[in-house]
């Protein structure tokens, strides 16, 4: 079983979800099940699935939950983009909070790269 609190994609992923929390608190009250509710659930799937697949036995369970990972921060990067367009994440916000979460894509992806090629 692998330490998940080791991964560095699950480190930088927990971060951006912070990060996620801090912007939303300032969206309109009205998006709280909307776009709040619905941008929370994406970013927080990001860090939980690389922490279940870590727990798991075998490489393609692994897989899969990464897998779920990385559909998570597309999810994450529509509504993100959403939320600037609307005007809910201004512009310096939205650089920053979307420049983290390229950096967690590129590191998920590499250790789904990594993780594909093991025992090859």
């Amino acid at each position: 079983m692998r330490d998940y609190k080791n991964i560095k994609a699950y480190q930088m992923a927990d971060d951006l979800v912070e990060e996620v929390y801090k912007v939303t608190k300032d969206f309109p009250r009205e998006e709280l099940y909307g776009l709040i509710s619905q941008l929370r659930r994406a970013v927080v799937s990001i860090p939980t699935n690389i922490a279940e697949g870590a727990s798991r036995n075998y490489k393609k369970e692994y897989l899969h939950f990464l897998y779920i990972s990385r559909g998570s921060i597309a999810e994450t990067e529509y509504l993100l983009h959403l939320s600037n367009k609307l005007g809910y994440l201004e512009n310096n916000k939205f650089n920053k909070i979307d420049s983290l979460r390229q950096e967690t894509a590129k590191t998920l992806f590499g250790l789904i790269c990594s993780v594909e090629k093991e025992g090859l």
